[in-house]
């Protein structure tokens, strides 16, 4: 069964980035911001939709939204860090 795509958004009173399945938040990343930098500290991805690339999806579009915003991040979530490690294209 396809699954419809991720949508991606931030949600600054919780200081996540939300990924929506329809109508359903099936993971998050957690941020804190400090100054003009934002810190990621925390992935957390429905149990029954891990190994379905949520938490890549998710990562991709917070990264690409923090990136527009003109935001520096420093990264505390391993799973973030090992995502940036695994695309290049992350690492500025």
């Amino acid at each position: 069964m396809a699954t419809a795509p991720i949508d991606v958004r931030d949600n600054p009173e919780s200081r996540t980035y939300e990924a929506w399945d329809g109508d359903k938040v099936v993971a998050s990343l957690v941020y804190e911001l400090e100054g003009p930098r934002t810190v990621l500290t925390h992935t957390w991805v429905e149990p029954s939709r891990r190994e379905e690339g949520v938490g890549a999806a998710l990562t991709r579009g917070a990264l690409d939204d923090l990136r527009a915003k003109g935001r520096p991040i420093t990264v505390y979530c391993s799973f973030v860090a090992d995502f940036i490690k695994e695309h290049s294209e992350y690492a500025d």
